[in-house]
């Protein structure tokens, strides 16, 4: 009996893993679309542009100079940019394989699986949902600035006194809430001419970051910079790092740049420069600006609610004021308006996989927009601005990020060494013939053999080799074992990521100056190294995908394991009560998943849900094919078919 039920239990836990990696299966042309395909590069560009510089430039540069890296905010900046364009160079990668809309989550259903597919696109919930409040809450507090916090102190009064506690805001924002509403009821009235709207608020945001960098270097005092008022690194490097997690989320929006994919006029070649454009366009604006307002004010002196024009007015400059402000609303509002865009339709995407509740998946036939979800994620991103203080909006909404570029850091080195497999076209739509007639008594285990590979040669004939030891490196098949073409991969880069979450505390533990390390702790982080090292190695000893002529990640393994590297260790400098929340809504996912949406999943009721499971057994000298089980995900029925009914899955 107990073997019985260690039988039973084994299926079932085959069973489950069989569905939570099965992929979803795009038929036809990639590049057919019900949308219109009408952007430029020069479009793209500015679309990410947009959706990257809004409250992160005008208000998240001072909040981080004044409570966090002071004038280091430059190379906090910097940091966070590069560790963006490693995680966006990844992300162009997929855009150019998958043309399709609906970005990360979209990319990792088709490639890796269902259950990471989930992960990521409950992750760009959060982020779409908590950019819109965090984004919302700074058009707020320019708009007080502009009438001389009329605002906030008439909510003060309303209150009598009362004030929030952490983390919530000290006040509700009242204008914040109505704001995400309004936009809201605005996008529900359907959306035309998005593009050039977003293009025209764009080039004003740009002109006024042009003219803030302007001023700053003619009213610049580089004593601001010396130890007379301050140094440039007053909080340590420990601050600069913190800051760059935060920074971070100023870079977020050039996820939107692979979601036009289906809108673009060339896909392949429009997103990949488009991402690298307006990575580059942003990451100087940033560090500029930052620069000008540190070296206009004293970081203790900055405004964080209104850094740039209190900056310049004190410098009597008032006009410049409502230049900025006017600049700065253009800013967030592209930046608003495209997270409130991203968030519905990311839900009607899961809905419509079946990965989400039914009703999620329903377009209004009048606008053609999901209205339904469109008042959800407005009614909550309403509710979300009005109580939470915007630093802790910016910490939740980074580390969700954070999760979601690993993963797809991960799964650009893990589809590089996985052979492409190619399902032949059957010859008709029918049962194929093999399940039709019985395989005959004098079949042995060569015509097994022969037609295994017969079959296999049809799958690989693009990819042949891929996955495989080099020739050089065929040595190493003693240590590793004759793993299937690209597990080995799979196992490394995990063997890598987990490295990377071993390292990154143990760095930060010994760079607190409250903490003596001991010989045994550099021991410890040596050897982490060394598998982190020996991780890549192994990697790159194996065979990739033969170049498709599309853009492609430049140096894998490299480039997406240093992604890995510093979206994890970025993760690690955020707070305690920020991994907390984040622990909170990542079980709620998984009830959602688990309870659901492994069930109702679309993938489960069509015809590219049935899987094919390949039994070996050890008999005489060899391996020999065993029998090959055919799993009916509806009927859960599992008969057991003869050797000769292979089919290539």
């Amino acid at each position: 009996m107990p073997s019985v039920r260690r039988m039973i239990l084994g299926h079932v836990m085959s069973g489950l893993c069989t569905k939570m990696n099965r992929t979803k299966k795009l038929q036809g042309d990639l590049l057919e679309t019900p949308m219109k395909r009408c952007l430029s590069t020069f479009d793209i560009t500015l679309l990410g542009v947009g959706h990257m510089v809004g409250a992160g430039i005008y208000v998240l540069t001072g909040a981080v100079a004044h409570n966090t890296a002071g004038p280091g905010v430059i190379l906090s900046f910097l940091l966070a940019g590069i560790a963006s364009l490693l995680a966006a160079l990844c992300y162009a990668e997929f855009g150019a394989r998958v043309p399709k809309a609906g970005s990360a989550y979209v990319y990792t259903y088709i490639s890796v699986g269902e259950f990471w597919a989930f992960v990521i696109g409950w992750n760009i919930i959060l982020e779409h949902m908590i950019g819109a409040a965090s984004v919302a809450r700074a058009w707020s507090g320019y708009v007080d600035s502009l009438v001389g916090g009329s605002i906030s102190n008439y909510t003060r009064q309303m209150m009598h006194g009362y004030t929030m506690g952490e983390p919530l805001g000290h006040f509700p924002d009242f204008l914040a809430g109505a704001l995400c509403l309004a936009y809201a009821m605005l996008l529900a009235l359907g959306v035309k001419c998005s593009a050039t709207v977003n293009s025209l608020l764009t080039i004003v945001n740009l002109a006024v970051m042009a003219l803030v960098i302007g001023l700053g270097i003619t009213y610049a005092d580089i004593s601001n910079w010396s130890s007379e008022k301050g140094s440039f690194l007053p909080f340590g490097f420990g601050g600069v790092l913190a800051g760059a997690a935060t920074c971070f989320y100023a870079f977020v929006g050039f996820d939107s740049i692979a979601t036009s994919g289906e809108e673009a006029r060339d896909p392949g070649y429009s997103i990949p420069r488009a991402t690298l454009l307006s990575m580059a366009i942003v990451t100087i604006g940033y560090v500029l600006v930052g620069a000008a307002l540190t070296l206009v004010v004293p970081y203790y002196n900055i405004n964080p609610a209104a850094a740039l024009p209190e900056a310049f007015s004190s410098r009597g400059i008032p006009w410049a004021k409502y230049a900025i402000s006017v600049g700065a609303l253009c800013g967030m509002t592209t930046t608003l308006f495209g997270s409130l865009f991203s968030l519905p339709r990311t839900m009607y995407a899961m809905a419509n996989d079946g990965l989400l509740f039914g009703f999620l998946g329903h377009v209004s036939e009048r606008t053609q927009v999901p209205v339904f979800n469109l008042a959800i994620s407005g009614s909550v991103s309403a509710l979300i601005a009005l109580l939470f203080d915007l630093q802790h909006l910016v910490e939740f909404m980074s580390i969700g990020t954070f999760l979601a570029y690993t993963i797809v850091s991960a799964s650009v080195i893990i589809l590089r060494y996985r052979p492409e497999k190619i399902t032949p076209v059957p010859s008709n739509a029918g049962t194929p013939s093999s399940l039709a007639s019985p395989p005959t008594e004098s079949a042995d285990s060569n015509s097994d053999c022969n037609s295994v590979t017969s079959a296999e040669s049809e799958l690989l004939d693009l990819s042949e080799g891929t996955g495989k030891l080099k020739a050089r490196y065929i040595w190493l098949a003693n240590f590793l074992g004759n793993c299937k073409p690209g597990n080995t991969v799979a196992v490394f880069v995990t063997i890598y990521t987990v490295g990377c979450v071993s390292l990154c505390p143990l760095l930060i533990l010994i760079s607190q100056t409250c903490f003596s390390p001991a010989w045994w702790d550099y021991f410890v982080v040596a050897h982490v190294i060394l598998i982190l090292i020996g991780s890549l190695l192994v990697i790159g000893a194996h065979q990739q995908n033969p170049p498709t002529g599309k853009f492609r990640v430049p140096m894998v393994p490299l480039v997406p394991a240093l992604s890995i590297l510093f979206n994890v260790g970025l993760m690690f400098h955020l707070s305690l009560l920020t991994w907390l929340r984040f622990l909170v809504w990542m079980i709620v996912g998984m009830l959602i998943y688990f309870l659901y949406g492994i069930h109702y999943s679309k993938e489960s009721a069509s015809p590219n849900s049935y899987s094919i499971l390949m039994a070996t057994s050890e008999a005489g000298r060899g391996a020999k094919w065993g029998a090959t089980l055919r799993v009916n995900q509806k009927s859960d029925k599992v008969p057991i078919l003869n050797d000769d009914d292979y089919v290539a899955h």
